[in-house]
């Protein structure tokens, strides 16, 4: 999946941009304050339906501007090519995908996929679950699309059984009423535990060697995924019946799927030791990392990979292993950083230089290589 044009207008302090960026490495380069992360952001924007900084609403659009617009034009294994465009106000969102209207802003996001590594990534395995939710369901929605194993129908068909449930909850409805919904919410929500289990089991090899090799003073990592509900003790039929009277008290669902979550236990670090914020990047980048091979494996061809501000992200040693990595898979990156990266020649990287100053992008001409580090004009 390589991205070869990216148009956006109305994001951040960015003025408005056209890019044609290179197949493999693109260095997105200029002074702090000056937009690089925007570049990136756009790209994440249309992939997940909203920013890894927050909300649409707060601070994305462009001061005095009614919306944000971006569109992309990619291409996939085997010459497939594909395009996508959003328009967001913060209120209200339209899209299109190769050339048709969306109606669902899951079928716009389904279609582009990829990876963001950032300063806020450490929180996947150190804040709340819905981090670690979103992360489990982003691999399944993008692998699982046969006929029979298709994950967004699922999802669809537990979220509105839930927001149902939680109504009739609200208004303290007859238990009739309730019963029809807990089967309904029972069956779906079966089926998407089972999915987001599988997947995490799935997960365990290549999370394993990727802990391995990134931390290998804490010994290999283990992905521990719990239900929302006891599931070893109780179907969740039985379990929605127990926690009926607390659930119409309080009104909203206490058991579920939206209850779930998964740890991650490292070999050699002692049982309930929190991680240091660098072993916390560490991890996450081997669930990211883990979750693209997936990915990969499963689709042929790998995300495209976004990584903010790297250099302070990682330290040298692990931004080459990173490179390194990328460069084998053959993914298309995007990188930002105040400086260019060392030893790109010695990777075999020959990238796409952007340059960005004062909202302004524009393709820079690398300067010949000289002890493995290339400069923007």
């Amino acid at each position: 999946m390589r991205l070869t044009r990216l148009t956006a207008g109305g994001v951040r302090n960015l003025l408005p941009l056209e890019l044609s960026p290179g197949p493999d490495l693109n260095l997105v380069l200029g002074p702090n304050g000056a937009g690089k992360t925007s570049v990136i952001e756009a790209i994440h924007l249309l992939a997940y339906g909203r920013s890894f900084r927050g909300r649409v609403r707060d601070g994305l659009i462009r001061t005095g501007a009614d919306a944000l617009e971006v569109f992309a034009e990619w291409e996939e294994t085997g010459g497939v090519r594909r395009r996508a465009g959003l328009r967001h106000s913060g209120q209200a969102w339209t899209g299109r995908l190769d050339g048709e209207s969306v109606q669902q802003l899951g079928d716009l996001c389904a279609a582009l996929a990829a990876i963001t590594f950032e300063p806020g990534s450490h929180a996947l395995v150190t804040a709340g679950g819905e981090a670690r939710r979103r992360y489990l369901d982003w691999g399944l929605f993008h692998v699982e699309q046969g006929e029979d194993t298709s994950f967004q129908p699922i999802w669809r068909r537990y979220a509105r059984a839930l927001k149902q449930r939680n109504a009739l909850l609200k208004q303290r409805a007859p238990r009739a009423q309730l019963e029809a919904w807990d089967a309904e919410f029972a069956a779906a929500a079966e089926r998407l535990d089972l999915q987001r289990r599988a997947y995490v089991e799935r997960l365990q090899p290549r999370f394993g060697t990727l802990t391995r090799e990134l931390l290998p003073q804490l010994g290999e990592g283990r992905l521990h995924y719990r239900s929302g509900w006891r599931r070893d003790q109780l179907s969740l039929a039985d379990a929605l019946l127990l926690a009926r009277d607390r659930d119409l008290a309080t009104g909203f669902t206490s058991v579920g799927p939206h209850r779930a979550d998964w740890r991650v236990e490292h070999d050699a670090r002692p049982a309930g030791e929190a991680l240091s914020r660098g072993q916390a990047k560490l991890t996450a980048l081997a669930c990211l990392l883990a979750q693209a091979e997936d990915f990969a494996d499963r689709r042929g061809h790998w995300p495209v990979f976004l990584l903010d501000d790297l250099a302070s992200e990682l330290d040298r040693p692990h931004q080459q292993r990173l490179l390194a990595r990328l460069r084998h898979s053959g993914a298309q990156v995007f990188v930002t950083g105040t400086d260019p990266v060392p030893g790109l020649a010695d990777a075999g990287w020959l990238p796409a230089v952007f340059h960005v100053e004062h909202g302004h992008v524009a393709p820079a001409a690398p300067e010949p290589m000289s002890g493995g580090r290339p400069s923007a004009t």
